[in-house]
């Protein structure tokens, strides 16, 4: 090596800044995150693999025949150069270090490439010159950005998983089965109460992932068959038969897969359903509309009818509310997000009729109620526009609750309706959105507004000069002491779906827990889509009693 008063040059002419003996005085840390070896290496001693804050490593340029499988543990490795050396196999724990952007290998003797390779998702260069490669290997990795091509193969082809891709859902248990998830956990929490009538009916909330976002430049961790929509609308179906909840909202539904999957397929079990895409299918040809998503609802037909549907446009609401801010019309109007709710009445068979030999009031049996189901802006970035999309949503239901009490009355009907309030609302439990729905009101100066003025155009909000509210006395059946996160990826994981009821009215019976922590980190599962989990969200389960209004208030909206 070479001295430069303070630098020194290594090997391959990076250069290395020497603390100085001021700059040790001085109390300046080192803080040093690489390391080159070079002279001849030709074994590589044990210790070197717990220096894990590495993220550059240059083994390059030795006479090194093999990488022992503990490189596994410098999991911060951003750059790998193994050049130049005498290497005729590598380790598949080389998979385990998924920080890796720089991978360099050439002028080995490898033959062959651990499958596991294929999981450095984030790899954005592969140097394999100069070994020895087999021809199917190298053709594809001498194509057009054959690094991104290489390693999907890889991931594609890893023992067990390209099994499963070959005998489909149907057959993989009997070959994997170790790697299946355990069920997830019924949580009870009180039961139902025999002294009335109730109505008791499960709700599932699932945002199933449509196929467009799908891919592998998002989820370049989940092999690209297990993305693939024929292969996941099978594992989604499975999850939502097998829980077979009475009512359920799904988010990021294709309009093609409504009406021709989900649709046909749950009338087969006796549901029936309403749906509306994005409000930008309005601009679309029929060709493009069917790829836009949308959200779902389904009832059992057994145990509820459908009054009406109502669509909740926010971006025409923007429009409507967007005099005297310039924010509402251009980071609020352009998210062409939706809610959307359906009015539904009880029947006979959605109530509980063993409770103590009370009989059941025949004027019970057309209980009311309104379930929602809303997809909120996904990014943090516009947390604003998160909190207007909700406020917008509240101040609709309100007046959808209102414009149904009179419709029910003028029919001779209940006119109590109820609310249950469903979604992916992209937002966190310490976010303002949460804030806002859970406590019925919000600070006009919160955070979340991003002192960007909105205060003017949101003036027809219910509230006061300092506070936006809501009527609505609702609370969330999930938590974090009971679900840490209903997302799941590698760069987020987190609480973001949600089930809100109405706490005067409805008690949580029991819930679906989450999956377990302990499987994800065996199995070294970084996120989600996976080939045993479809969604990178969680269905979330809920079991609610709910007893009949019978105030003429009409029960949520009662005015304060």
């Amino acid at each position: 090596m070479s001295r430069n008063k303070d630098k020194h040059e290594g090997a391959s002419g990076r250069t290395y800044h020497i603390m100085s003996e001021a700059e040790r005085a001085s109390g300046r840390r080192g803080g040093w995150t690489t390391l080159e070896v070079t002279g001849g290496v030709r074994a590589l001693a044990p210790p070197l693999f717990q220096l894990t804050h590495l993220t550059a490593l240059y083994l390059n340029d030795n006479s090194l025949q093999r990488i022992p499988p503990d490189i596994n543990q410098l999991v911060n490795l951003h750059t790998l150069d193994v050049s130049n050396n005498k290497l005729r196999s590598l380790p598949a724990e080389l998979g385990d270090l998924i920080q890796l952007r720089e991978l360099h290998l050439h002028n080995n003797y490898l033959r062959v490439l651990p499958y596991e390779l294929g999981k450095l998702f984030h790899l954005q260069m592969m140097g394999l010159q100069g070994n020895p490669l087999s021809k199917e290997m190298l053709s594809i990795y001498n194509d057009n950005n054959g690094t991104a091509k290489l390693l999907t193969y890889m991931l594609d082809n890893l023992q067990g998983t390209y099994l499963l891709q070959k005998l489909g859902r149907g057959a993989h248990a009997n070959l994997v089965t170790a790697t299946l998830p355990p069920q997830r956990p019924w949580i009870p929490l009180t039961r139902p109460n025999r002294t009335r009538p109730t109505c008791i009916f499960t709700v599932m909330c699932y945002n199933v992932l449509c196929d467009k976002y799908a891919t592998r430049q998002m989820y370049g961790y989940c092999p690209s068959w297990a993305l693939e929509w024929d292969y996941r609308k099978k594992g989604i179906l499975d999850e939502i038969r097998h829980y077979s909840a009475d009512i359920i909202s799904l988010q990021e539904v294709e309009t093609d897969q409504f009406y021709n999957f989900f649709l046909p397929e749950l009338k087969q079990d006796g549901y029936d359903g309403i749906f509306s895409p994005k409000s930008r299918a309005k601009t679309m040809s029929e060709s493009e509309r069917k790829y836009v998503d949308g959200c779902a609802i389904f009832f059992r037909s057994a145990k509820f009818a459908l009054v009406k549907e109502h669509l909740i446009e926010f971006n025409q609401l923007a429009m409507a509310n967007s005099e005297g801010s310039d924010n509402m019309l251009n980071r609020v109007m352009p998210k062409d997000n939706i809610g959307l709710a359906a009015l539904l009445k009880t029947k006979e068979a959605a109530w509980e009729n063993d409770f103590s030999g009370i009989p059941t009031d025949s004027s019970m049996l057309g209980q009311p109620i309104l379930v929602c189901t809303a997809h909120i802006h996904w990014d943090p970035e516009f947390c604003d526009v998160k909190l207007i999309q909700t406020m917008m949503l509240s101040n609709e239901l309100r007046s959808i609750l209102d414009d149904s009490a009179r419709t029910l009355r003028l029919a001779g009907q209940r006119d109590n309706v109820q609310l249950l309030l469903c979604g992916d609302f992209n937002s966190l439990p310490d976010s303002g959105v949460v804030e806002f729905l859970s406590a019925g009101r919000v600070s006009s100066e919160h955070r979340d507004f991003k002192e960007l003025g909105y205060a003017a155009s949101l003036r027809r909000m219910p509230g006061s000069e300092h506070e936006f509210t809501h009527n609505f006395k609702l609370a969330s059946a999930y938590s974090e002491d009971i679900m840490p996160y209903t997302n799941y990826t590698y760069d987020f994981k987190g609480i973001i779906d949600y089930i809100f009821y109405s706490k005067q009215t409805m008690t949580p019976l029991g819930l679906l827990g989450p999956l377990s922590q302990d499987w994800f980190r065996e199995h070294k599962v970084v996120g989600c889509p996976h080939p045993h989990i479809p969604s990178d969200h969680f269905p979330l389960l809920v079991e609610l009693e709910m007893s009949p209004q019978t105030s003429n208030s009409n029960g949520l909206i009662g005015r304060r």
